[in-house]
């Protein structure tokens, strides 16, 4: 026996965790048409947070090559620009435009994040190869592949999401992101099951981010590129699959050295239920604050509130939040908020503005508004503590509710009424009433960035969408170019 062999026969076999993704990814037929619907809204509001974020300088910054004047003509577009990019740097740039205003889509368990992060590496490389099959004189992918591609990556990052918490070890939770889009970049680049191992393995080896952008003293604006970063990493360890790049059976399991022992207590991962389309069905939106997704409820609360207190805001003797214990582990912040992005990140702060002024946007969280002495009086007057209903029901995965409660009470001795909410208007219960609200937001945003022609199209396929699951990738993509 050679060495060669040798070295192979002493290989253990691939960690199951990996083998259930790739098993999945190349095996599962979605049958839901539930899924598929609720993935071209996915699909329409993340285009809709892309545009959004054009308006930002930040933002914009990191979207174009990585090095100035390295674009790549026939390359990846870049939704609201003029930039053609390599997959790897496409795929960080369309993230970062999907993730930059804490807008897009979300997903709450024992850990959190946005599955729709992954849209940076599935429009990436379904612009990538749709434009490369035209060259060759091969059918492009269509919307309807991608919306499949999107709901299984929903699937593993929410998956995985739901019983195992990355951030009560330190680790952010863009760790799934590169998780999900390096098992769906794989196959899309033409990888089978031995591939997507692979570069599993060598996604779960290079560990994760710490948290340490999103909290005190520290949040920072890296919160906002974190995923484009991670769907940046997918592609590359994608290609390197695909290439024949070896993987580490054990990456997860080997003794002292795999990702269990260094970075997960020793533990290996728990899981509620087999993939399938679960988690798109249940996806949460953000529809009428860029607010942190624990925070959802309790600026509704506030906003109702806002006719009875706004007259009233001298007389404020105490602010009562109830929250999740989620909510009041991650956003209860006191003290100075020295930035967007420690402000968006605050309980107390997204409460004490829809006070105020019966708003929470985007710009709200910027240093003119923050200046206004009256926000920060408001929050020394807040208290925030754990409701234990809320926190069951946020765990019963029957429910997935995210509710708060605000009550205000007055130097007077009176008070104003408790309001409480289990589930924003983003939720799978209140469907109904989002979607309308949802397609507002999308309008609002295409129409705002969008040469006025494209914008019409792009409204037009989303209202019929058997014409819109038949458009190809690339074609969606052109429609979101500006010249």
């Amino acid at each position: 026996m050679g060495q060669d062999d040798l070295r192979s026969a002493l290989r253990p076999d691939p960690d199951p965790p990996m083998v259930a993704v790739a098993d999945y990814v190349v095996d599962y037929r979605i049958d839901s048409g539930e899924a598929y619907e609720t993935a071209r809204w996915v699909l329409l509001d993340s285009l809709a947070c892309a545009m959004l974020a054009m308006k930002f300088p930040e933002c914009v910054r990191h979207l174009g090559p990585l090095v100035p004047g390295a674009g790549m003509d026939g390359g990846v577009r870049i939704p609201g620009t003029s930039h053609e990019l390599d997959p790897a740097q496409a795929a960080f740039a369309i993230g970062t435009q999907v993730r930059w205003l804490d807008f897009n889509d979300t997903w709450l368990a024992a850990e959190w994040g946005h599955p729709s992060d992954n849209l940076g590496t599935l429009l990436s490389l379904g612009d990538y190869l749709s434009r490369k099959a035209r060259r060759e004189g091969r059918t492009p992918l269509t919307v309807r592949d991608l919306l499949g591609f999107a709901i299984k990556a929903h699937e593993i990052q929410g998956g995985y999401a739901l019983l195992n918490s990355f951030n009560r070890v330190g680790l952010d939770h863009v760790i799934l992101v590169r998780l999900a889009s390096t098992a769906l970049a794989t196959h899309m680049l033409g990888g089978g099951r031995e591939q997507i191992v692979n570069a599993l393995s060598n996604s779960w080896i290079d560990n994760g981010a710490l948290r340490t952008y999103r909290h005190a003293p520290n949040t920072g604006p890296r919160k906002s590129w974190a995923a484009g970063d991670a769907c940046r990493r997918a592609v590359i360890h994608a290609l390197d699959a695909v290439r024949g790049e070896t993987g580490y059976p054990s990456a997860l399991s080997a003794r002292d050295w795999g990702f269990y022992d260094v970075a997960f207590g020793g533990q290996p991962f728990r899981f509620e239920r087999p993939f399938e389309s679960y988690v798109m069905e249940n996806i949460l939106f953000k529809i009428s604050h860029p607010a942190e997704f624990h925070a959802q409820t309790a600026v509704e609360c506030a906003l109702r509130l806002h006719p009875q207190v706004a007259p009233r805001l001298e007389q404020v003797e105490r602010v009562v939040i109830e929250t999740q214990e989620a909510g009041r582990r991650i956003i209860d912040k006191t003290g100075p908020l020295t930035n967007h992005a420690d402000r968006d990140h605050c309980l107390q702060y997204m409460v004490a503005v829809p006070l105020i002024f019966g708003q929470l946007e985007a710009q709200d969280y910027g240093d003119p508004r923050a200046a206004d002495p009256r926000i920060d009086r408001l929050r020394n007057l807040m208290i925030v503590k754990e409701n234990p209903q809320f926190t069951r029901d946020y765990l019963d995965p029957g429910r997935r509710f995210i509710g708060n409660a605000v009550q205000v009470f007055f130097t007077d001795g009176s008070r104003s009424g408790r309001v409480a909410i289990d589930y924003p208007v983003g939720h799978r219960r209140r469907r109904a009433e989002g979607i309308p609200l949802l397609m507002a937001k999308c309008e609002a945003a295409l129409r705002g960035h969008l040469p006025a022609a494209q914008a019409d199209r792009l409204l037009e396929l989303a209202a019929v969408p058997e014409r819109l699951d038949r458009l190809a990738v690339d074609d969606l993509m052109g429609l979101c170019r500006v010249a």
